[in-house]
């Protein structure tokens, strides 16, 4: 079986190494060695400052959200605007922490949240627009921003997707007033389960990091009302072992992504991206022309021993338990007809292309 991504495993030896470290330490969370040894070199890779280290790219969000402050104590229902056409812990974060998720549609080309559609979801409620770098692209950050400024909101880019992406030559994560990242098993960087922020300034930091430990700040000593959101020793040896492998892994990825390319770019619609962004290869999603279409290339593959993914499906104003009911169409039809194929570092020449040969047979059924 042919899965649509499978975790990048570092060197065992490497791993053990650090493990024998912790093993000598005794010391397996609350700020150790290697959790702090992985938040400097993740700062200088992706060249940011203010990265807070968490336990998932959930948590990622949430903290973030608490952080920044969208649930201000005000009797007012906070809202956030943000993309039907995401993960669907995007939204469900949202409303886990009592911030309703209000849906703008999303760009025909980019996939990504279209700031034209923004500004007529701005209620006296709204306090945070939540965009998603959707499968590492760039949203129009710059359109965002100005937005965001206008009408005093904050903005928290979902970036789960987007490691290592540059835009106009610095990291994509340095824009809004916080982007969180992803470090699940299955993403480009991993620690086996994890994930981080990366804060415009250090005053959040520095609040994020009392929430993250239960709001202790001393023996004695509560500050905030908090959770445990710690990354432990043994998540943050997985994430140095696997960013000390990082430019193998991209460079596989990459020629994975060139050969789905050139082989289904022509006839398949692939993702727009601004040319000023350096992309990750992390993702190779292609839109078919009908839904009737995916569903059926979906299942031939299968039937082929290929799991590819309906990524994302269903568009999340869909999602009853959301409790949004406003049609998106764009987002609706993108999500319909939309399936990501098999990407990871050992994917074989061979094996790509008997993906590549069912796809073209089916298009030609």
């Amino acid at each position: 079986m042919i899965p649509v991504t499978k975790p990048y495993f570092p060197s065992r030896e490497k791993l053990n190494k650090y493990i024998d470290g912790i093993y000598e330490r005794q010391w397996l969370t609350n700020n150790g060695e290697l959790v702090q040894q992985l938040t400097h070199r993740l700062e200088s890779y992706l060249g940011v400052e203010n990265l807070l280290l968490v336990s998932n790219g959930t948590l990622a969000l949430q903290i973030a959200y608490r952080a920044l402050g969208l649930r201000d104590g005000s009797e007012l229902r906070p809202e956030a605007i943000t993309t039907p056409f995401t993960f669907i812990a995007t939204a469900s974060s949202l409303k886990w922490e009592g911030i309703e998720p209000v849906f703008a549609d999303i760009d025909p080309h980019t996939w990504c949240l279209d700031p034209a559609n923004i500004e007529a979801e701005i209620t006296p409620n709204t306090r945070a627009i939540v965009p998603v770098h959707v499968f590492g692209n760039a949203c129009e950050v710059e359109a965002i921003d100005a937005i965001a400024n206008k009408h005093n909101l904050k903005v928290i880019y979902d970036a789960s997707h987007a490691f290592g992406v540059k835009y106009k030559g610095e990291s994509l994560l340095r824009h809004g007033d916080a982007a969180t990242l992803s470090f699940h098993a299955t993403k480009l960087f991993h620690t086996g389960e994890g994930g981080s922020i990366i804060f415009k300034r250090k005053e959040d930091l520095e609040r994020a990091k009392k929430m993250i430990n239960f709001g202790i700040t001393g023996p004695e000593s509560i500050e905030e009302l908090g959770i445990n959101a710690k990354m432990n020793e043994l998540q943050a040896a997985m994430g140095l072992c696997v960013l000390d492998e990082i430019e193998e892994n991209l460079a596989a990825r990459e020629k994975v992504w060139h050969r789905y390319e050139q082989a289904l770019g022509s006839t398949l619609q692939l993702q727009s991206r601004p040319k000023a962004l350096d992309y990750n290869y992390a993702y190779f999603p292609v839109v078919f022309k009908t839904e009737v279409q995916a569903v059926q290339v979906t299942a031939t593959l299968k039937e082929h021993g290929v799991l590819a993914r309906r990524y994302f499906y269903p568009s999340l104003e869909s999602v009853e338990c959301l409790g949004v009911e406003v049609d998106q169409p764009v987002s609706k039809d993108i999500a319909s007809r939309i399936i990501c194929l098999p990407i990871f570092d050992r994917l074989s020449q061979g094996d790509q292309q008997s993906i590549i040969s069912l796809i073209e047979m089916e298009l030609k059924a």
